[in-house]
This record gives C-alpha cells, structure tokens and sequence, in this order.
C-alpha cells in the first residue's frame, strides 16, 4: 500500500457536537474499516484529525456503517459535514519528532 493511500483524504459525512451533559462526548472519528486498516489504526487508538482550519487528537471507532472514503466526526473543532479532513496515525517512535533524553 502506497503512503498515498494512507494519507488519502475523507470526506466529513456527519459532525456530531455534544453537551456538556452528555455521558459520552470527547474528539472522536468513526471510519469504515478498510480506511482505517489503510492507516494502520485499530479501534480505540487515538488518531491526528486534521481539518481544514486545525488538527485534534480524536479517538478512532472502527464502523462498518461508515462507506470507504467518509467519516463521521464528534467534538471535532475546525471540520464541517462536506469537508475534507486527513486522519493520520500518530509517529510516537521517530526521534526527530521528541526530544533527546539523556
């Protein structure tokens, strides 16, 4: 699979906003399954969000009501239904990206 496919971007199908009194609430992206295996993401892992106007950590949910090449976003600030947004698994292992400890 080629890094092109992987960074390929999703089209926001659905935006869901919660309320402070909602039980369940906090950054989410709902994707099908075979965009999510394409980005090496598993369901639960957090995932880069990144809109059109900011990125946000959200949590990835692994949905097979979701078509291929949409997703549906929760709490997500900076993204809006039609919007294109990129989902990117996190690079926690490069040493360029974190700092040296000694």
């Amino acid at each position: 699979m080629t890094d092109d496919h992987r960074n390929r971007q999703l089209r926001v199908t659905q935006f869901i906003g919660t309320r402070i009194t909602d039980s369940d609430r906090g950054p989410q992206v709902r994707m099908s399954p075979v965009d999510a295996q394409a980005r090496l993401l598993v369901d639960g892992e957090l995932a880069w969000v990144y809109g059109p106007r900011r990125q946000e950590l959200a949590t990835v949910v692994v949905d097979e009501s979701v078509k291929r090449g949409d997703v549906v976003l929760r709490d997500i600030a900076g993204a809006s239904p039609s919007e294109l947004v990129r989902v990117v698994k996190p690079d926690l292992d490069s040493h360029t990206r974190r700092g040296h400890f000694a």
